[in-house]
């Protein structure tokens, strides 16, 4: 019998999120703490900022990784902070800041991108604050709201940039075309396609 995996999404601070497998019988939910484990055989390469699924594959994804940093730090630099942001792009900006502040830009836009795409499948709410808002999802939403966010701060006219180019596609994720991700010290038991890591996080399809 074919198995759908819905979405699950983990932030590098341990955001919870629901991964979930339809079988035979009722469908079952469980928190990303009672299927996921520490990690324990770290990966060689670690520190690495990019692994693909692939041996052959890592260096290409490393190296297109730096090259999409290049050019995203200067569209971010070159990004003004509009005065008024509408309620889809708050909710955009507002995942990647809570996600993945702390993060390299191209794992910030590969978190944006996710939201993006998530809104264009089919398989999920057609907008960006359906997306973040869609129950067990993003462990930072608190009954339906988000923490407050300090406007003022670097972090977040970093993510209100990153979350315009995600939503204009100007620049290419190195993890293009990923739904799902989770921080990289877990090990759920996901049955999806591994596309890459980029720092903390690693993304699917």
């Amino acid at each position: 019998m074919a198995a759908t995996l819905f979405t699950a999404v983990v932030s590098a601070q341990g955001s919870g999120a629901v991964a979930q497998d339809t079988l035979s019988g009722p469908a079952k939910q469980e928190t990303l703490s009672t299927i996921s484990r520490p990690i324990v055989q770290p990966l060689p390469a670690e520190a690495q900022e990019v692994l693909s699924t692939g041996p052959a594959q890592s260096d290409d994804a490393a190296a297109a990784t730096a090259s999409v940093g290049g050019s995203l730090a200067e569209l971010v630099a070159e990004q003004t902070q509009p005065e008024t942001l509408s309620p889809e792009m708050r909710c955009l900006a507002g995942a990647i800041y809570f996600e993945a502040k702390s993060e390299p830009l191209p794992g910030q836009l590969a978190v944006g991108r996710v939201i993006v795409n998530r809104s264009k499948s089919g398989r999920f709410p057609a907008s960006y604050c359906g997306v973040v808002y869609q129950p067990s999802q993003f462990s930072f939403i608190r009954g339906r709201a988000m923490p407050a966010i300090n406007t003022a701060s670097q972090d977040w006219h970093e993510a209100v940039a990153i979350a315009r180019i995600a939503d204009a596609g100007s620049v290419r994720s190195p993890a293009e075309g990923a739904l799902f991700f989770h921080a990289a010290r877990v090990s759920p038991s996901w049955r999806a396609t591994r596309i890459a890591r980029i720092g903390n996080h690693v993304f699917y399809r």
